[in-house]
């Protein structure tokens, strides 16, 4: 990347909104999750809830292509929790950044040499949207239709999501093979089966994974499904549903999600 290309596209972003943009609330929480190897105590370090620290680590992980933390076996209220060597690196550039950013552009090339792999992350993780499941991946093939077309994003660990949209839309996003892109679904949309061989289903994505985590309400439940990979994909269910399919930490699950409910975004 040469001086010019990164002045155009970092110092607009940099220009004093460095923690709206890139998330402060989610770098500080990487930095408690380094100091007291606990999630739960980093969410009470900086005040922030159990569960939304919880939310933020998956969102993470999600939209990084390798894991930003790693959770070591024992459970929510045991084990330990540390940054990867990608999660240390990450929390360095940002906090160089922040700190001296105008003096960072001029000394990219010699004094941080992560800044153009991480400055992608950084954009992905100041998205902000409504859908509960956020992945990035790769444009692997796109298959037009007369009216709509199916396109396949790679979001690694041997996973891939399909999504169905108008050509309308992969002419307005401007979409190609290779290139990057998010899929966004929401978490209703995720329907979830007990996995088991030969069943045979109408929906395009058919994601097996492990449960991970189980959150009962007063009606509905969340529950977590940990994809190949390592990604996490979140779906609202009824808790008689829970009951019925005795869904639990360690259940292997299937998700189905149909390609028309996977919605397509790419940066602006």
């Amino acid at each position: 990347m040469t001086q010019r290309a990164l002045t155009a596209g970092g110092q607009l972003w940099l220009d004093g909104i460095v923690p709206a943009a890139v998330g402060e609330r989610r770098v500080a929480l990487l930095e408690a999750i380094r100091t007291s190897g606990s999630i739960s105590q980093a969410a009470r370090d900086i005040d922030m809830s159990y569960k939304a620290a919880w939310d933020a680590v998956d969102a993470m992980n999600n939209l990084s292509d390798t894991p930003l933390v790693e959770r070591s076996v024992g459970g929510r209220h045991g084990g330990g929790t540390k940054l990867t060597a990608e999660g240390e690196r990450l929390v360095a550039v940002y906090r160089a950044a922040q700190a001296e950013f105008k003096a960072f552009m001029r000394r990219l090339s010699a004094g941080v040499a992560d800044f153009e792999r991480f400055y992608p992350l950084m954009r992905r993780l100041g998205m902000k949207t409504s859908a509960r499941n956020e992945f990035s991946g790769t444009v692997k093939a796109i298959v037009r239709g007369s009216i709509n077309s199916e396109v396949v994003l790679d979001i690694g660990g041997d996973t891939q999501i399909v999504s169905v949209i108008t050509n309308e839309s992969v002419a307005a996003l401007g979409l190609a093979q290779g290139m990057t892109a998010y899929a966004l679904i929401k978490a209703p949309w995720v329907i979830l089966a007990a996995a088991q061989d030969g069943l045979r289903v109408s929906a395009r994505n058919c994601l097996r994974g492990e449960i991970v985590a189980v959150d009962e309400g007063a009606v509905n439940s969340e529950v977590v499904v940990q994809l190949p990979g390592g990604k996490r994909l979140t779906a609202i269910v009824t808790k008689e549903s829970v009951a019925a399919l005795g869904f639990k930490p360690g259940s292997p699950a299937l998700a189905l999600v149909k390609a028309s409910h996977v919605i397509v975004a790419v940066n602006a």
